[in-house]
């Protein structure tokens, strides 16, 4: 059982409940009384219980209280767990180097790969630094420039989604925000070698479409990939953004893992440990890490023209919807 030391939401009081009957008891238990049973049984029953709560989760518990939680692994802690000899490069050769996008050489299991991640920040500091996560068009060059970098030496690329959009500022904007995020996809899609993106956390409109043009795009089960995040869909539609538009711009944006498996926007929902990976880091990570390097795999196998048109047909395929046949009326 692994506790955390910060607020947690709401929906977890019956599992605030168990554990102060364990703590309880494991108190009497020092003291020499025999619980050993009873912990055994409220252990089992505290796991039981987190498991129901989460996956019974609504779409905005999902996106406000656990894409969003303080303690949940971001980029820099997957890196840290994953890679080996990472070397990070730095600037888009153009004009700067966007601290919200980090790229680099690594290492993931015995598989070279190019890095491609946005980076939040931990602490004000960093954070601040970082835009939160809100990448720059020097960001997006300083990425598309690494890729093609891989591209030449034959690497396969590893992106890591986690943004609530590109940086909305004024100077971006003057230097060519939607230009640098359109580049992107279009230069995505025909690289010459694979590619992997995983949303870990939020995926916001165009910000996380700037990085995510993939062969397989894989979520971690509690992330949010959608056009625009539920605030700014409630602040268009309703003129407001408060909890009760919030969540019904959540339930209607169909922006949970599952639901982006559904409609076959995302092709793979990487399960997290009970209660979401903020609760277990390095369990997360070895997930995630199984399903890079079983990706990688397949991949190296492909000949890189049949991986070219299947990256089309996939990307093709996003959207596509049918049409009911019109019924007569009668008239």
């Amino acid at each position: 059982m692994t506790t955390l030391n910060i607020p947690r939401p709401d929906f977890e009081q019956p599992v605030l409940a168990i554990e102060e009957e364990i703590q309880a008891l494991e108190n009497a238990q020092r003291e020499g009384e025999d619980h050993s049973r009873d912990i055994a049984r409220l252990h089992k029953k505290w796991e039981t219980t987190l498991r129901a709560i989460y996956t019974d989760l609504t779409p905005w518990q999902i996106v406000s209280k656990v894409s969003r939680h303080p303690n949940r692994p971001q980029s820099t802690d997957y890196l840290r767990m994953l890679c080996s000899d990472f070397c990070q490069l730095h600037g888009d050769r153009l004009y700067g180097d966007d601290p919200a996008i980090l790229t680099g050489f690594a290492r993931i299991g015995e598989r070279k790969v190019m890095v491609v991640a946005h980076r939040k920040g931990r602490d004000t500091e960093e954070r601040i630094l970082c835009k939160w996560g809100c990448p720059q068009p020097w960001g997006y060059r300083k990425a598309l420039k690494n890729m093609k970098l891989a591209e030449k030496f034959g690497l396969p690329i590893v992106t890591f989604v986690d943004t609530p959009g590109a940086y909305p500022g004024i100077e971006a904007e003057e230097r060519g925000q939607a230009e640098a995020i359109a580049r992107n996809l279009l230069e995505m899609s025909r690289l010459r070698t694979p590619i992997l993106s995983i949303v870990i956390g939020e995926g916001g409109s165009g910000g996380a479409l700037g990085i995510a043009v993939a062969d397989r795009l894989g979520m971690m089960e509690f992330a949010w990939y959608s056009v625009i995040s539920p605030e700014g869909c409630a602040a268009i539609l309703w003129k407001k953004a408060v909890v009760e538009t919030n969540s019904a711009a959540a339930a209607a944006l169909s922006l949970t893992s599952r639901e982006n498996l559904r409609l076959g926007v995302i092709d793979d929902i990487i399960e997290e440990p009970v209660g979401g990976a903020h609760r277990d880091h390095q369990g997360s990570a070895d997930r995630l890490k199984r399903w890079i390097i079983d990706n990688l795999m397949e991949f190296s196998r492909l000949p890189i023209e049949q991986l070219l048109r299947a990256r089309y047909e996939r990307l093709r395929r996003i959207g596509v919807y049918g049409k009911s046949p019109e019924i007569d009326s009668g008239s």
